[in-house]
């Protein structure tokens, strides 16, 4: 028996993998990195750690003397509304307040010029205590939010609406503010300033 010859087909291509294949470098690279995501995601999360001095939402830590934490913008506000910020707060909290100021609120202060005397001069006060922060020259913000979270003994005293939402997210941490010509407190119900509910 003789062999058949075979011809060549007319327009013969060569088959081809489709880009969408699993074998495609790109496409196993793409399949590895969902897997490592969804690894990950699986995988134990990061909690904080719960404080101690918390109980519910209701810190322990919070009594008289109470210490506050103040910012550069509640040092202006309260002298421009005319208000005496040691007998204010006394007079919101029906309690004795140490004001307190991180390194980075007075370095905010004097990097404001000679506009802010005052308000330098005002800190500088020795009813005030000058809290030491391990931060080099970082916003003031974040300074205080930091010292907050890491201590929870503080009232926060701030008129920014940025760092009071931040303050929120803290829980234990009571935040003050300017309303009218008064103090008010925002979650902490004993205070006398504190808005009523109903």
């Amino acid at each position: 028996m003789t062999k058949l010859k075979k011809t060549r087909k007319f327009a013969l291509t060569k088959k081809m993998i489709s880009p969408k294949d699993t074998r495609v470098a790109s496409n196993m690279e793409k399949q590895k990195a969902k897997q490592a995501e969804k690894k990950k995601a699986e995988g134990p999360r990061h909690l904080e750690q719960a404080v101690s001095a918390l109980f519910f939402d209701y810190n322990t830590q919070l009594g008289p003397p109470y210490h506050v934490l103040v910012d550069t913008n509640f040092i202006n506000f309260s002298i421009r509304k005319k208000l005496d910020m040691v007998r204010a707060m006394m007079d919101c909290l029906l309690a004795k307040c140490i004001p307190c100021i991180t390194n980075c609120v007075m370095g905010e202060l004097e990097k404001l010029g000679g506009k802010y005397k005052i308000a330098l001069r005002l800190a500088k006060d020795p009813r005030f205590e000058r809290i030491p922060c391990n931060c080099k020259g970082c916003y003031a913000d974040d300074c205080i939010v930091n010292m907050a979270k890491q201590w929870r003994c503080f009232i926060v005293a701030t008129c920014d609406k940025e760092l009071r939402g931040r303050i929120r997210k803290i829980p234990g941490v009571p935040c003050m503010y300017i309303s009218g010509y008064r103090y008010t407190v925002e979650r902490m119900p004993e205070a006398f300033g504190a808005p009523r509910n109903g």
